[in-house]
């Protein structure tokens, strides 16, 4: 079992950064890749970006790729994401989710869920 607990999220101008914080509690936080996935309102949930177990693999959406970065701290339990460059359209309820691969795109293959935390980018 992991929980989840999401932070750092805010009202920033566009062009703005955030950096988004994950904690989370259990000791096999390890095993688990970790992802970020995003809903706006009327929206579907949406793929961010993932991070493998061990930290070494990364993959992003292309509509955050050279803008945003995950990273993770195993030591620490947690898992970042750091956004730059941020735009109206970023705007929406960010989630930290686990996971058995970095890879799975697709909200429904994920484990545990955090409650989110909301990022609103104004123009």
């Amino acid at each position: 079992q992991v929980q989840l607990v999401e932070s750092g999220g805010g009202l920033v101008q566009a062009g703005g950064s955030l950096r988004l914080s994950c904690a989370a509690s259990g000791r096999t936080f390890g095993s688990y890749a970790m992802g970020w996935f995003r809903q706006a309102p009327g929206k579907e949930r949406e793929f961010v970006a993932a991070i493998s177990w061990s930290g070494g693999s990364t993959v992003l959406a292309d509509s955050v790729k050279g803008r945003f970065a995950i990273s993770r701290d195993n030591a620490k339990n947690t898992v970042s994401l750091q956004m730059n460059s941020l735009k109206p359209e970023d705007t929406a309820h960010y989630y930290c989710a686990a996971g058995r691969s970095h890879r799975d795109y697709n909200p429904g293959t994920y484990l545990y869920w955090g409650q989110g935390t909301q990022v609103t980018v104004s123009s």
